[in-house]
């Protein structure tokens, strides 16, 4: 089983919003930086978000800013990106980690679209 298991994607139009959920199945969250990345078609993955294990201090890519914003629920093992203002860029198949990296889950596709 992947350590990780991201949720929550789906199909939404321009300017709509989603929250993607990654629950940590083999390992306790609270000790660890966890962050999402994104790997749209043909490109590399590339970092989003990250939030340090206190939630008191957040990171976003200047791509996101203002639009996403990443929090965390240690009690229940799972790291959120609400996402909202979405753009057909935002298309992609989203995944979660810790930082030191663990292996990688399925990841959750992302489809901004009319």
């Amino acid at each position: 089983q992947a350590p990780v298991v991201e949720s929550g994607g789906g199909l939404v139009q321009p300017g709509g919003s989603l929250r993607l959920s990654c629950i940590a199945s083999s390992f306790n969250i609270t000790g660890y930086v966890m962050k999402w990345y994104r790997q749209a078609p043909e490109k590399a993955r590339e970092f989003v978000a990250d939030i340090g294990t206190s939630s008191g201090r957040t990171n976003l890519a200047d791509s996101v800013k203002g639009r996403f914003t990443i929090s965390r629920d240690n009690a229940k093992n799972t790291v959120y990106l609400h996402m909202s203002s979405l753009k057909p860029e935002d298309t992609a198949v989203y995944y979660c980690n810790r930082w030191p990296a663990t292996h990688w889950g399925q990841g959750t596709q992302v489809t901004v679209s009319s």
